[in-house]
């Protein structure tokens, strides 16, 4: 009986051992991220137009063969990502062959203790130390050093047979004189002392990104790789910039694993975009050399790492036509959840119901319809202006799809001296049909003609070189960059985010 039981306990070991040892031999390793917002901002899905360079790393990787994971959160310091618990979710999950980056430093030099956020820790990497009460968590606290902190993630990473890769903090863009300040006497000297100490790799990413800044130029970082409300956060670019150094720094050190997993030739394609799709009329449309709509030129206050402008606008149509066409319903198969739609609409509205060319709409935003017979004998039922447009913006929103309506750009018409206003027709209607349907509304038409008076009639003229409604390239790019204000300025259009003015001023 003992040898029968001694063998069914040794044929259990084997099972219980056997798949371990066989997922142990094939798993791949992962690298796991942490740090503050400069590596996820966020959730790490652009929020704001801000990411962290931990979100577009991954594309440099063969992921077919290791895996990355980014834990890192933004507010956190090399304090509080510890006492938080989110060192010991990810402590848990290492492994043997795993890799861990590591980049903390922006919010170490808060306050130690206050009601607020209470992160700081004590400058350097010694092992002083200082015992607090805490006010915003009441818990006795001893608070150690920057250097101390790191100093723990190195040794309990390697503890698990995980590569520990310590980075300097990125940059703030700030500058003085065109030169970019360093931390090399702060937190990246610090973190470098640290990593000296520990032996494991330091990648002087702070020293790399502010020279690849200054050689660029604060206007060409500014409003790209940065944007002007925020001087820590990276956009899009700005993130596939750190990104693309750390690699640089993988692939120059000689005793680093790591390099063995990335990519010859990535294409980094990040993030993931969203769509911004137009339809309109010939003010809108992409035209030709000599009539351009102002959506074409609107990509250029976009910013285009984060949305694909498409100018879906056609010369000649109205709201009436777009639909009889069959182009709503293209556009319409074109958009997806979060996407965004601008409407512009009117100029022809206002052209012939039943008489070549067939374009023109009821006035109003009522349920007035009228039955007209076509050249080649059909019946088509007429609808108002207002009726359109809210058909468009009710099929659009429930694709989820964020919507705003415009009243149309104004021609460059001066009664009484003053530019000719639409509030009173397209531009009321339009602004009833969107509050209708719950849509956005923004009023170009008055935004613009206040500033065609600002510069007078003469200099407007210049945008008109043909008539009174089309405008050339030049007056195309006037009237993108004030929708793009006015988008930037509506605190409840989601699109704001994305509006890229700063690269143009």
């Amino acid at each position: 009986m003992i040898r029968i039981l001694s063998l069914l306990v040794f044929i259990g070991f084997l099972f219980a051992c056997t798949p371990a040892a066989k997922e142990t031999a094939t798993r791949k390793p992962t690298i796991f991220i942490i740090g503050d917002s400069t590596v996820k901002n966020s959730r790490g899905d652009g929020s704001g137009g801000l990411w962290g360079w931990g979100d577009p790393l991954v594309q440099y990787f063969d992921t077919s063969r290791i895996n990355i994971e980014n834990h890192a959160l933004g507010g956190t310091s090399s304090r509080t990502y510890r006492s938080k618990g989110l060192w010991d979710a990810v402590l848990r999950k290492l492994q043997p062959g795993d890799y861990l980056l590591i980049q903390f430093g922006h919010n170490d030099n808060g306050p130690i203790n206050d009601d607020f956020r209470a992160r700081g820790t004590i400058k350097g990497f010694s092992d002083a130390t200082e015992e607090i009460d805490n006010m915003l968590t009441g818990v006795h606290e001893v608070v150690h050093t920057y250097g101390w902190y790191i100093r723990q993630y190195i040794a309990e990473a390697k503890s698990k047979g995980v590569t520990p890769v310590v980075m300097s903090p990125i940059p703030r863009n700030d500058w003085e004189n065109g030169k970019v300040p360093r931390n090399d006497t702060t937190y990246g000297y610090w973190a470098k002392e640290v990593a000296t100490l520990e032996e494991v790799q330091f990648i002087n990413l702070n020293e790399k990104m502010a020279a690849a800044m200054e050689e660029m130029g604060e206007d060409s970082v500014t409003g790209n790789y940065f944007f002007k409300r925020d001087h820590t956060h990276t956009s899009a670019k700005g993130a596939i910039l750190s990104a693309s150094l750390i690699v640089e720094g993988l692939q120059e050190a000689d005793e680093s694993n790591l390099k063995d997993y990335l990519l010859e030739n990535p294409v980094i394609q990040f993030p993931v975009k969203k769509k911004l799709l137009i339809i309109g009329d010939s003010t809108v449309a992409n035209g030709n050399d000599s009539i351009v709509g102002w959506g074409r030129e609107l990509s250029a206050f976009i910013d285009t790492t984060r949305i694909t402008v498409i100018n879906r606008a056609r010369g000649g149509r109205s709201s009436r036509t777009f639909l009889y066409e069959g182009l709503w319903q293209k556009a319409l198969d074109e958009l997806s959840p979060n996407d965004f739609l601008l409407i512009q609409f009117g100029h022809n509205d206002g052209g012939n119901i039943d008489k070549a060319k067939f374009r023109g709409s009821l006035n109003g935003t009522g349920d007035d319809t009228q039955e007209i017979t076509r050249p080649d004998s059909t019946i088509e039922v007429v609808h108002s202006y207002g009726w359109y447009m809210k058909k468009y913006i009710a099929e659009a929103k429930a694709k989820d799809v964020e919507v705003i309506v415009l009243s149309q750009i104004p021609r460059n018409e001066w009664p009484d001296g003053k530019v000719e206003r639409v509030a009173d027709s397209y531009g009321g209607w339009a602004k009833e049909a969107a509050e209708m349907e719950g849509a956005l509304f923004l009023d170009l038409n008055e935004a613009v003609a206040v500033k065609y008076e600002l510069m007078g009639p003469k200099k407007v003229k210049a945008f008109f070189p043909g008539d009174h409604t089309h405008t050339n390239a030049e007056g195309a790019e006037f009237n993108a960059q004030t929708l793009a204000e006015l988008i930037e300025n509506c605190q409840d259009c989601t699109l704001r985010y994305y509006v890229n003015l700063s690269a143009n001023n």
